[in-house]
């Protein structure tokens, strides 16, 4: 077999067990990058059991601040991570509370 066709499926081999680790209910993991004083994206849907990482890259501090307390982080400097799990359903609207014009909101539904 040649280099080719089996990097091939070796690739379609990581697609399957992608495929069914999100179908046998292992969670899932999200990312919402920072960049020029924006969430991006802004909103997101995901599933109950769902970990979101935002992952600042902009050149200065932000905030992850949830607006009704469920989760807040440190300052992230430049490509500093904040995960958090979401294990129930509804609507959770955050903010940058080193700059508050920056909002996002992650939607989970069960």
């Amino acid at each position: 077999m040649n280099i080719s066709r089996r990097r091939a499926l070796g690739a379609l081999g990581g697609i399957a067990a992608a495929a069914v680790a999100a179908r046998s209910g292992q969670a899932a993991e999200m990312e919402v990058g920072i960049d020029n004083f924006v969430y991006n994206p802004q909103q997101l849907t995901v599933k109950a059991g769902t970990t979101v990482t935002w992952v600042n890259r902009d050149d200065i501090p932000h905030t992850v601040t949830s607006k009704t307390g469920v989760f807040r982080s440190k300052a992230l400097d430049t490509d500093d991570k904040f995960s958090f799990t979401f294990a129930t359903a509804g609507a959770f609207p955050y903010f940058c509370a080193l700059h508050p014009h920056m909002t996002g909101t992650i939607v989970v539904e069960a």
